[in-house]
């Protein structure tokens, strides 16, 4: 939505973002101001004050955003018509993303269209981009990132990560990567006292700017449908990824950004047996060849 604004008119684009996304933000070419979603109202609403906004976009919202946006004097407010919280806005849009009738991010794509109809909406991707941190063509790197931090509802047993990583660990020139996220230690202490092959394990306690150059530097990125495969949709590289086996959680939701040729998304049953494995296997092993 940011990147079609920007690339398609002549307005200067800000962003509101909390503390863990704001130097992601602040890397971007196509976002011109990144204000902090801070703690404190009456100097958050003073900061948004001084840059004189127009008009504002919400993808979500809650009373506590209504109410800042409201109070910082900005003329036009846009946002899903949903909740009480809409009260604080003057120009809604009906969605219903409960019925999942397209993608999360086609929903926020609509919310532009309502403050320019004629807007060209057509991608440009990738819409994360670091230069010079293109894979390496000799060796192929397959990531794989079994954590979910509590928020998947669609995942593999850890220990069914550990079988698809090892099937593809003896092919020539493919190197297996493991990352971890800041939740998930449990996840690592697992895979460590398990692990019977050449794996790197990566916890990666960085920032998310190096986080996502990390990502970039893969061939295939293989998790569950959270934060990091979303980055990895970003980055518009090749995802294997898992959603929950309804649709709420699936992939019709959530699915990335990314192409539609780069993403092998699969709905993972609650008790899934040696069958829908072998499926995911299968589908591994000819990403990889």
């Amino acid at each position: 939505m940011l990147k079609i604004l920007k690339t398609q008119t002549n307005h200067r684009v800000i962003v509101l973002v909390s503390k863990i996304n704001y130097d992601l933000a602040r890397s971007i070419d196509y976002i011109d101001e990144v204000i902090l979603y801070s703690e404190n109202p009456l100097q958050l609403i003073k900061n948004i004050r001084q840059q004189k906004i127009d008009t504002s976009i919400s993808c979500f919202i809650d009373t506590r955003l209504g109410t800042i946006l409201f109070l910082s004097g900005i003329k036009t407010r846009i946002s899903p018509a949903t909740k009480i919280a809409q009260l604080f806005f003057n120009q809604t849009v009906k969605q219903r993303r409960g019925q999942v009738k397209k993608t999360e991010w086609q929903y926020n794509i609509d919310l532009l269209k309502a403050f320019s109809p004629d807007i060209n909406c057509q991608l440009d991707r990738p819409f994360l981009q670091f230069n010079n941190l293109t894979p390496c063509s000799n060796i192929k790197t397959i990531a794989f990132h079994p954590g979910f931090g509590g928020s998947s509802d669609g995942n593999l047993k850890l220990v069914d990560y550990l079988k698809l990583a090892k099937s593809i660990s003896a092919i020539q020139d493919i190197k297996v990567v493991f990352t971890f996220g800041p939740d998930d230690s449990e996840s690592k202490t697992y895979i460590q006292s398990h692990i019977d092959f050449p794996a790197e394990l990566v916890d990666s306690k960085m920032s998310l700017v190096d986080f996502c150059k990390l990502i970039a530097s893969f061939n295939l990125f293989v998790s569950t449908s959270t934060g990091p495969m979303h980055l990895a949709g970003a980055l518009n590289i090749k995802t294997l990824s898992f959603f929950g086996d309804h649709l709420f959680a699936s992939s019709k939701r959530w699915a990335t950004i990314s192409d539609p040729e780069k993403q092998a998304n699969f709905e993972v049953p609650q008790n899934y047996g040696e069958e829908f494995y072998q499926r995911v296997e299968n589908k591994l092993i000819s990403l990889c060849s």
